[in-house]
């Protein structure tokens, strides 16, 4: 007896040919695929009418198998499509915005080193909750046009003619989604600088935690938005180079991150800058030209190199890249200090910092309190926020003291940003910064200037009595102090807090009386610092001469127990005020 064999995806059956003979007469098959023409059933012919029942049961299980087979095979076929389209549609959004680098990210138009990825926990901080359950990818974001752009005016920074050689302010709010691919972007080329509990909390009462951003390799938080400005940059912009003209933190930032970046950069400095800052613009590979003895004419000397040479000029602006790549500090305090109750920033004409921190901040918690401190005798953002739009009449004749703080307020987005997201701005003196310097020097080791310490000079002076107790976050956001102006800034804290005095006295001429004198400041445990004696220029009697004394001592109690018993001593001593 023969068998035949049907069969399909997944399943096969045998028939024999009486089987498959029964199943053609009744239609269930049709007429066999290569087979003549079915014969017709002879009903005269001898023999049973009806085939056995053991076959006609065997034919319908097979039948029975044959139909589950079929259904199996096409409901598995549907279900395969239907799992294909909801995987594309997924999909389409982030074929469309993003694409995956296998070669590690793009950076300036060429394939570089893959960057160390952002850790599950930074992911969290930046609202990304649900990559925590499943493997974490990391894409490179790329703008491919104006209308997918993710940070607003990153194309808009390219003059369209040698005219027009500036960046420009745009009257764009900067968002949290522009902020996080910035952090993304410069992760690898600048430092992640750390946020520690501070000794000072004991003194002032309040929990404070330091954001050391000195330790920058240029020394200041300048360094993000510079590296996030030239990133963005187009290859045929970065091919012809960048120039700037500032003796401050920005251009030395330009200065190094331009250099590593394998863009020519320019520095122009006027000839009053300080000789230091020119031989570390030239260390960090930039080519410094000294031109002029006033900022101004350094300024008008780069627009026209700019301009005949199609350098791009950049100044600190606050364009939404630049205030993006500053406002990723904000996100590194969140992340590292948890349950902030207030941030303080250093604010001023150049509040850039403050605008973008405080979107970061805002966004994350909106309960978190951000303030801003500037100088007393410089309010200029005070001003601003009062009168609706960037003040231009003020001028500062300490710039040298107070640096990129003392700057004229630069433009109407961080202003309104301002405007909208800080909480507080307080004004303090210049006596509280100096003695903020002084604090950070003698309790962190740390030594910065007066744009570092002026976040500090807030609860220095007393400023916010409503922080007693709470969880503080403080930007010592510089470093770059000449060491000549250091020394001053030190000594003038010192002689403020009266741990150094003068006094004078007229004693008789003779060793005896000096020794006197030295014997009752080594009983009062004060540290001669500097004696001098005149005996020329004396207007009492004969044979005398006038002792001028400076001492070191504890604190404020000390010297006065040290005024009283010379007083007591010698009555006539003269005590230089402050």
């Amino acid at each position: 007896m023969k068998t035949t064999i049907l069969s399909g995806k997944g399943w096969r059956v045998l028939l024999s040919d009486l089987e498959l003979e029964l199943l053609f007469s009744c239609g269930g098959l049709g007429q066999p695929f290569g087979s003549p023409r079915a014969r017709l059933v002879d009903m005269t012919s001898p023999g049973p009418l009806l085939p056995p029942y053991s076959v006609i049961v065997g034919v319908l299980l097979r039948l029975v198998v044959y139909l589950v087979a079929v259904l199996y095979s096409y409901a598995e076929q549907l279900f395969l499509k239907k799992d294909d389209s909801k995987i594309k549609k997924q999909d389409a959004p982030a074929l469309r915005d993003l694409r995956l680098c296998k070669a590690g990210p793009i950076r300036n138009g060429h394939i570089g080193q893959r960057p160390p990825p952002i850790n599950p926990e930074r992911l969290k901080d930046f609202v990304e909750e649900d990559y925590l359950n499943g493997d974490v990818k990391t894409w490179e974001m790329k703008i491919v046009s104006r209308n997918e752009e993710l940070l607003g005016d990153a194309l808009s920074l390219v003059p369209q003619s040698s005219s027009r050689t500036s960046l420009s302010s745009h009257n764009k709010l900067i968002r949290f989604e522009d902020i996080s691919a910035a952090a993304f972007k410069i992760q690898s080329g600048v430092q992640k600088t750390p946020c520690m509990y501070s000794r000072l909390s004991k003194l002032y009462g309040v929990d404070i935690y330091l954001k050391k951003e000195f330790l920058q390799y240029t020394g200041s938080v300048k360094e993000r938005g510079v590296l996030y400005l030239l990133t963005s940059l187009p290859q045929d912009q970065q091919r012809k180079g960048v120039i700037v003209a500032s003796d401050g933190n920005f251009s030395m930032a330009v200065a190094y991150h331009a250099s590593e970046l394998r863009i020519p950069v320019f520095v122009i400095m006027s000839t009053s800058t300080s000789p230091a800052r020119v031989k570390m613009c030239r260390e960090y590979g930039a080519m410094v030209i000294s031109y002029g003895t006033t900022a101004k004419d350094s300024q008008m000397h780069a627009r026209r190199l700019a301009q005949e040479n199609g350098y791009l000029y950049l100044e600190e602006e606050d364009s939404a890249v630049y205030l993006s790549g500053l406002g990723t500090m904000g996100l590194e305090m969140y992340e590292q200090v948890p349950k902030l109750d207030a941030v303080i920033f250093p604010a001023g004409g150049h509040c850039g910092l403050l605008a973008g921190s405080a979107a970061a901040l805002k966004h994350l918690n909106p309960r978190i309190s951000v303030i801003g401190v500037e100088s007393e005798s410089f309010p200029v953002l005070q001003q601003s926020l009062k009168a609706g739009h960037p003040a231009e009449d003020q001028a500062c004749n300490n710039h040298h003291f107070y640096g990129d703080v003392s700057g004229l307020c630069f433009g109407s987005n961080s202003l309104q940003l301002t405007g909208k997201l800080v909480d507080k701005v307080v004004a303090v003196s210049e006596e509280d910064v100096l003695i903020s310097m002084l604090r950070l020097l003698e309790y962190e080791r740390a030594t910065v200037d007066a744009e570092g310490a002026i976040g500090l000079a807030a609860l220095v002076a007393g400023k916010l009595p409503e922080l007693k107790g709470k969880r503080v976050a403080i930007a010592i956001c510089s470093g770059n102090v000449d060491l000549h102006l250091l020394q001053q800034c030190i000594a003038r804290a010192l002689t403020l807090e009266s741990r150094v005095c003068r006094f004078s006295l007229v004693i008789s001429d003779c060793p005896a009386d000096i020794s006197k004198l030295l014997e009752v400041l080594a009983r009062e445990e004060a540290r001669v610092l500097d004696i001098r004696q005149e005996r020329t220029f004396v207007t009492s009697e004969l044979f005398s001469v006038e002792v001028t004394c400076t001492v070191e001592t504890r604190d404020k109690i000390h010297t006065a127990q040290l005024r009283n018993a010379l007083l007591e001593r010698y009555p006539r001593a003269a005590w230089t005020e402050r």
